[in-house]
């Protein structure tokens, strides 16, 4: 495998204010040399739970990647079984394993609808919602100051369906405090570490349907919102959850990022991975498609503005949440990750070297 030196400087002063911006550079807190391979970081999200014991994937991570995120560990469910109790084991672990390998670690969620312990539905009054985000958030942030550079703060904002009214999600957060909680949340991150590169994270804005067209429109709405407002916000998280039978929308999904450049935000690619359900069965035809759906959307989105990072949601297709929800009604197993199930790169690997700049 070919790799390439690159060089994590140290973040950018003021990254909290909403002016303009230096393009966000990957700090290396370890001083470490990092295993990254191109100019584009990439990264992919991590089960903690088998580091110890699946040795092929975890040499698959320190060997590929250079960024990575907890699949969970951060989100509410997770990190807060009871109301006065943080559970810490997870993150820590994995940020560890980061610092061990000369890795960065992304913070994944601090206000998000799912996800939420059953607790949690006992949150009565908007006074009360505001001090159980505004706590969570201080200590979550707070431990990881100078560790977890880059957050999702608010994770799928913007409703599902957003041409029937409401743009905004609901959720716990959005019934007890309205949209105000989206501020709230990125303003007390903002206070805990001023040098966190701060992220609205969404999905479904890249195909050619009213829907993505829709729900593109909501979320540049309140980005602009937000900005006009001075609100601390650095950059989108595009999740690029992909149906794998479904074109790109190369020239909205341009457009949107284009929009999102003007407001002086960065581009981040979060979740990649493509959905592959309705794919022909042959593994090779079905690769070669899922690695060109991609290098569309990675060519919509890098012809406009270079994305911060590029992650998938999973390395290998041995682990991945696809199978749940889309299974092959063949019974043939998911291709949806740049490496087989036996941690060997595939057609999308490839793809995602090319724009990272790890394949020159």
């Amino acid at each position: 495998m070919r790799r390439r030196d690159f060089v994590f400087g140290a973040l950018g002063a003021g990254l909290a204010s909403s002016g303009a911006l230096d393009p966000f550079v990957w700090s290396d807190p370890t001083a470490k040399a990092a295993p990254v391979r191109g100019v584009i970081p990439y990264g992919t999200a991590v089960r903690t739970d088998l580091l110890d014991t699946e040795f092929d994937y975890k040499a698959a991570i320190v060997d590929h990647c250079q960024l990575v995120v907890g699949e969970g560990g951060l989100k509410w469910f997770d990190l807060r079984p009871s109301e006065d109790q943080f559970v810490f084991d997870q993150p820590d672990r994995l940020i560890d394993f980061a610092d061990r390998n000369g890795m960065q670690m992304r913070g994944h969620t601090l206000a998000w609808y799912g996800a939420m312990p059953d607790w949690t539905q006992t949150i009565a009054s908007p006074a009360q919602a505001e001090r159980e985000l505004v706590h969570h958030i201080t200590t979550v942030v707070g431990r990881y100051q100078g560790r977890i550079p880059s957050w999702d703060v608010v994770n799928e904002a913007i409703a599902e369906h957003p041409e029937s009214g409401a743009t905004i999600r609901n959720s716990i957060w959005q019934e007890r405090l309205g949209k105000r909680y989206i501020e709230l949340a990125l303003r007390t991150a903002a206070d805990v570490d001023p040098s966190a590169q701060l992220v609205i994270n969404d999905y479904n804005i890249e195909n050619p349907t009213q829907q993505c067209r829709d729900r593109r429109q909501a979320l540049l709405d309140l980005l602009r919102d937000l900005k006009d407002r001075d609100v601390p916000l650095h950059a989108v998280g595009i999740q690029g959850h992909l149906p794998g039978d479904m074109e790109i929308d190369k020239e909205g999904l341009s457009k949107f990022v284009e929009a999102v450049k003007g407001m002086q935000l960065e581009v981040l690619v979060t979740e990649l991975d493509v959905i592959d359900n309705k794919l022909p069965a042959r593994e090779y035809d079905r690769d070669q498609i899922v690695a060109a759906r991609a290098g569309d959307f990675l060519k919509a989105i890098s012809d406009v503005a270079r994305p911060s990072a590029i992650l998938t949601w999973g390395i290998t297709d041995r682990y991945t949440w696809v199978p749940t929800w889309f299974k092959r009604d063949d019974g043939k197993p998911n291709r949806p990750l740049p490496l087989d199930a036996g941690c060997r790169p595939k057609a999308l690997m490839k793809v995602i070297d090319e724009f990272t700049g790890a394949a020159e």
